[in-house]
């Protein structure tokens, strides 16, 4: 049995020592509770890498960008009882995370989409969020490792 494909186009946005994330909703009939992503998602028929992640980009935070080079491609297969769509065959999603830069625009929450906020992040800010396994991966592909701010009081 073939599994059933998604392609998703993310971007890896870094501007002042910060980095831009997004918050998905969730699914909350399945369990899931919202987390922080990296600005993205499906990309559509007929359309490519590049114009998906600036597509999505755009949605989800308001931003114009350019797309830079492609830091990796995570692959990740779903078993059908864990999908959040009912199936009987299992998913594979295929994420292309592309380095990218804000060219333009202003931040923006995303309106009737599955994204509730974009916000900016210090590394050490996101020691306390709950993080999408794509952000992990993307901060190990870039060798940045969120740390804790180290508190001064005894």
């Amino acid at each position: 049995m073939f599994p059933d494909g998604r392609v998703g186009a993310y971007a890896w946005i870094e501007q002042d020592d910060r980095i831009l994330l997004t918050l998905w909703q969730g699914d909350e009939a399945r369990g899931i509770e919202p987390h922080w992503s990296l600005p993205g998602g499906g990309v559509e028929w007929g359309e490519q890498i590049i114009d998906a992640t600036v597509r999505e980009i755009r949605e989800e935070t308001g931003y114009d960008a350019e797309i830079g080079p492609v830091l990796g491609v995570a692959i990740i297969d779903i078993d059908p009882a864990e999908r959040i769509t009912a199936s009987e065959r299992p998913l594979r999603l295929v994420r292309v995370v592309s380095r990218a830069r804000v060219t333009g625009g202003e931040l923006t929450d995303e309106i009737d989409g599955s994204t509730l906020r974009a916000q900016w992040f210090t590394p050490a800010e996101m020691t306390d969020l709950p993080l999408e396994s794509l952000v992990h991966w993307t901060l190990e592909l870039v060798g940045a490792t969120p740390q804790p701010t180290l508190s001064t009081d005894e």
